[in-house]
């Protein structure tokens, strides 16, 4: 192996004289591409990510040994079959990802590869030709991953010689656009299927498919951001029992979540966020002890919210109308890193059980109800760097004979040729596996936090709510904090000068509640901070504020809004004010009716009522007549 050396090509010229090498790795060598067409025993052959340009050249037809092919990262170019690559008949697997192939046509080049099991073609050109003729393979593909390729049709079409398959294992066709009525048969078809990931396309399905037999191989599914519509099938987790990832989210499903989700295996990943599910959280669910990974925002989920398991690592229900006094069941939680409850119903204060969950490093609790004050103990968390965050990856293994597909973006090949005492590691890219992620909303806008970057990640978003007292000088000790959201509430007090030592913080918001003092001092972070971080409070000075602190102090005539429900209270009261005037004004006029019915009140009544309109009307006769004369006689 010659991976990352970086050789002088002129150090190779000779390497035709190994006429005996079997295996020759170069990947990220910046070689180019000659001298190795008279290496007939090469078995293995990786020249991956070294920016070669153009077509094939003809000359490996002549490696009829060759069994596994790596030129993944390059810039080939290819319209239509390969003539070296459809002499390779022994090939095993092939990784064409990350070129400029016109994949649909060029996959004729295999028509004839009996042993192809791996074909991973991610990032290429899914180009639609009329022309291309219906082919039947000789193979039974294991591995086919064809993800991400740039594409101009509106809806593309599922490759057809996948109609043929009856072994696959693990099947990646996200982002590409396919359209159609789904693709329910690649399941039918492939009982020992694994994982099966759809995600980014178009296609349209009235209900979620699945296969009517069970299939208790498969591990991972993942058909989010596509177009499915309805209900998710009670049976589902008949069906594929041994399910431990399951991504459903960004379609149009409807109906409840299904109860038997609660009770899959160890380890379980779910995301059903961003749908119409209604109903409540149903107990089974709520006390799964199998739940990692739990996504059920941008719903219509309703009721009161309750979870209780040890297990899990990231749950996120925000957006829904979940409802509850003091959610202090998060106390439970004793493995959790990330805790989203944002725009829910939940009441009462913060819950102090929050302070035992050490390993949590994002909070985010805006937008929702809570009162009294920010609890002193929020500084016993530790947001510092945690690989655990993002370790919910999907893995997985496929043993078929001699070949090892790891998910988790690693492929083994133990060569029986070396009687199985060597073996040669090589990359297979699985461009969308399922990782975890999190929405967080940050000063203006939302972020996707996911992978290595969500390790980093901490911050704490109490906005929008109604909490009162003051900011509690602890948090001062998160020093490795890099959001801190608090506006929008009814804090008092100063802003502790502590906080200019929070030397990470990226983010910081205080706005709009009823601060006074200084600001703290405008070095290291907090001089990134601009006047929108402090605004609307009324007695705040100091930098970046136009407001100097030598100034005497004077009440504001703006009294900042404490939380959007306070708004809305403004609204609430002068509705009661229009209903109470309306129905006193009718009971006036019932009492006033009331009396003039009862005798001998009604013609008296009506003989007042007759007197003050005469006596007005010769008021006004009069005095207009006086002011007729004397206007005549100037």
């Amino acid at each position: 192996m010659l991976d990352g050396s970086h050789l002088n090509n002129n150090i190779l010229q000779n390497i035709h004289v190994l006429d005996s090498l079997k295996a020759l790795s170069l990947n990220d060598s910046q070689i180019c591409f000659t001298g190795w067409c008279d290496l007939r025993k090469l078995e293995v052959l990786v020249f991956s990510e070294n920016a070669l340009e153009g077509e094939l050249i003809s000359c490996l037809a002549n490696l009829s040994s060759l069994y596994h092919l790596d030129i993944s990262g390059n810039q080939f170019i290819g319209n239509g079959a390969s003539i070296a690559l459809a002499n390779l008949t022994l090939i095993r697997f092939v990784s064409l990802s990350r070129n400029l192939f016109e994949v649909l046509s060029f996959f004729m080049s295999f028509a004839n590869h009996s042993h192809l099991k791996v074909l991973s073609n991610d990032q290429n050109k899914l180009v639609k030709k009329f022309t291309i003729q219906t082919w039947v393979p000789k193979f039974q593909i294991q591995v086919f991953c064809l993800s991400n390729c740039t594409t101009k049709e509106v809806h593309n079409e599922v490759p057809k010689f996948l109609y043929y398959q009856y072994d696959l294992r693990v099947i990646d066709l996200s982002y590409n656009n396919f359209g159609g009525k789904g693709s329910l048969w690649l399941l039918e078809n492939n009982m020992r299927m694994e994982a099966f990931l759809m995600k980014g396309n178009s296609f349209i399905n009235r209900d979620l498919q699945i296969p009517s037999h069970p299939n208790p191989y498969m591990l991972v599914i993942d058909i989010s951001e596509n177009k499915t519509q309805r209900q998710i099938s009670t049976n589902i987790c008949s069906i594929f029992p041994q399910l431990t990832k399951l991504n459903l989210s960004s379609n149009i499903l409807e109906g409840h979540i299904p109860p038997c989700l609660g009770s899959l295996d160890i380890g379980f990943y779910l995301d059903l966020s961003h749908n119409q599910l209604s109903g409540g959280i149903l107990e089974k669910l709520a006390k799964s002890d199998s739940l990692v990974f739990l996504r059920l925002s941008n719903n219509r989920l309703s009721g009161n919210a309750f979870f209780n398991y040890s297990s899990l690592v990231n749950l996120d229900i925000s957006e829904n109308q979940l409802n509850g006094d003091n959610p202090n069941w998060v106390g439970t939680l004793l493995a959790l890193r990330v805790l989203i409850l944002k725009a829910n119903f939940f009441n009462g204060e913060i819950p102090i059980e929050l302070c035992k969950l050490h390993s949590l490093s994002i909070i985010v609790l805006s937008q929702n109800n809570l009162s009294g004050p920010i609890s002193f103990c929020l500084s016993n968390l530790t947001p510092e760097p945690n690989d655990e965050k993002s370790s919910t990856r999907a893995y997985l293994e496929i043993t078929s004979e001699s070949l090892i597909a790891d998910y988790s973006e690693q492929t083994k090949f133990e060569r029986s040729t070396f009687g199985g005492l060597d073996e040669v590691y090589v990359p297979l890219f699985i461009e969308n596996p399922i990782d975890e992620h999190v929405d967080y909303m940050t000063k203006r806008a939302s972020y996707i936090y996911k992978g290595n970057i969500l390790k980093y990640m901490s911050g704490i978003d109490l906005s929008c709510n109604r909490l009162t007292g003051e900011i509690p000088i602890e948090i001062g000790n998160l020093s490795e904090i890099r959001s801190l959201n608090m506006s929008h509430n009814n804090l008092v007090g100063n802003i502790p000068s502590k906080f200019s030592m929070l030397n990470k913080l990226e983010i910081f918001n205080v706005s709009y509640n009823n601060l006074s003092r200084s600001n703290p001092s405008q070095k290291a972070q907090f001089g990134t901070f601009d006047e929108s971080s402090y605004m609307a409070n009324p007695f705040l000075c100091g930098p970046p504020l136009p407001k100097d602190c030598s100034e005497p102090n004077s009440p504001s005539t703006t009294t900042p809004n404490a939380s959007n429900d306070e708004e809305e209270s403004g609204l609430m009261d002068m509705y009661v004010f229009q209903v109470t005037f309306f129905v006193s004004f009718v009971i006036v006029l019932l009492v006033i009716a009331v009396i003039l019915y009862i005798n001998p009140w009604q013609l008296a009544w009506f003989y007042f009522v007759e007197h003050c309109i005469k006596t007005c009307q010769y008021f006004i006769e009069d005095n207009l007549r006086r002011f007729s004369i004397l206007k005549r006689s100037k």
